[in-house]
């Protein structure tokens, strides 16, 4: 038995969710997002409550691990999605070193990171992202979206363990290493 899986993923108000077969859309105050799942799981709908459960024409034998993993990464998904369209999620991210900055020109994040050129990324669709000083917010509806261009962003200018210039998550300490002492 999966724990994750059992829990039933409760609907708020003000969001819309449809299941078709293994597919599920759900639509909210945020947006719009749709997803197909693995013919492992079967998803139903009771009142308010979204329910997983594994597939009854899955033969014995594969009702093992992968279909438990299926089954709590599917129930972690749906609610990834509800959450998204009711509330939306961010990342932040900060901009630590001197002459490092961003901004957003023409839907385009532009940085200096100490690189001969700056660095130009462009904003995906879906995604609304600001610059605040040395701070950059990224919030979207879809989970996956903004966590992949979060770690785009961080990937042009990672923070260096010496000085600590770079680009890291909000929140996160960086633990200095001593340099070479003669």
């Amino acid at each position: 038995m999966s724990r994750i899986g059992k829990v039933p993923v409760t609907i708020p108000t003000g969001v819309e969710a449809h299941i078709d077969i293994n597919s599920l859309s759900v639509k909210g105050p945020k947006g719009m997002l749709s997803r197909d799942f693995s013919r492992l799981v079967k998803l139903s709908r009771e009142n308010n409550n979204i329910l997983v459960s594994p597939a009854v024409d899955v033969k014995p034998s594969e009702t093992s691990k992968e279909v438990r993993a299926m089954w709590g990464l599917t129930r972690q998904l749906i609610n990834n999605m509800i959450e998204g369209v009711s509330k939306g999620f961010s990342k932040s991210l900060v901009i630590t070193g001197s002459g490092y900055k961003a901004a957003i020109n023409f839907g385009m994040l532009q940085m200096s990171l100490g690189y001969s050129h700056d660095i130009v990324i462009a904003i995906p669709i879906g995604l609304d992202v600001k610059c605040d000083k040395n701070i950059v917010t990224i919030s979207g509806h879809d989970k996956e979206q903004v966590g992949l261009f979060a770690s785009q962003v961080r990937s042009k200018r990672p923070t260096e363990p010496y000085k600590g210039k770079g680009i890291e998550y909000e929140g996160v300490v960086i633990i200095k290493k001593a340099s070479k002492k003669k």
